[in-house]
């Protein structure tokens, strides 16, 4: 995706799928926020228009298919993350990705570490309006269970860190101790998140001037 048209497009079709707008945001790796005034921009009468909506919200589009379409790149950086999280110790033996992007690389950031895999789908999937913190998330049963072990958590990128929070706080939840996380990009900066460290292999910064 190029541009802004490019992801108005994009959450059309998305939203035309059916999915939510807290599914979307995930999809297209922008806040909920981002993704929200997206659909609501699909429904503009034409590009031009489009091109000439001010009052977006400010947020930063992280495309990483180019790494995602194909399994030897997702298996190098997937080796990258690994070893960002290996200096926490031998002993852990769980990695917990975050649906839905974040699940294939925790699988084969799990392989690195050789640890068990579990997975985790946040509550923004079933977003659309209003309060996010009515909804809850949940574990999957096909994969491991947190059952009071430490673990890794994996995702593709932090938006505003809340996804981040929530998983963290779920496995606390089932007894687990989160001992770090990685992810592909942060547009935080974060260290770190409810005392987790937060590593990553890029931090995406936006640099402007304020009006």
């Amino acid at each position: 995706m190029k541009n802004v048209d490019d992801l108005i497009e994009s959450a059309a079709e998305l939203a035309d799928r059916g999915l939510s707008k807290g599914e979307i945001a995930d999809e297209l790796n922008v806040s909920r926020e981002t993704a929200s005034w997206l659909v609501e921009r699909s429904g503009a009468a034409t590009q031009a228009q489009n091109r000439s909506a001010t009052g977006g919200p400010q947020d930063i589009h992280v495309d990483w298919s180019a790494v995602g379409r194909d399994s030897k790149r997702m298996g190098a950086i997937a080796e990258a993350m690994a070893d960002l999280l290996a200096k926490h110790g031998e002993d852990v033996d769980l990695t917990v990705g975050i649906e839905k992007a974040g699940g294939p690389i925790a699988t084969l950031v799990a392989r690195e570490l050789e640890t068990d895999l579990s997975t985790y789908t946040p509550s923004k999937h079933q977003w659309e309006e209003g309060d996010i913190e009515e909804l809850g998330g949940t574990f999957s049963r096909n994969f491991a269970g947190i059952r009071d072990r430490e673990c890794y958590v994996v995702d593709d990128t932090i938006t505003s860190g809340t996804t981040m929070r929530e998983t963290i706080q779920a496995i606390r939840s089932e007894g687990g101790e989160p001992l770090a996380c990685v992810v592909l990009a942060d547009k935080q900066g974060l260290d770190e998140l409810e005392g987790v460290p937060v590593y990553s292999l890029l931090q995406v910064i936006s640099v402007g001037k304020e009006e």
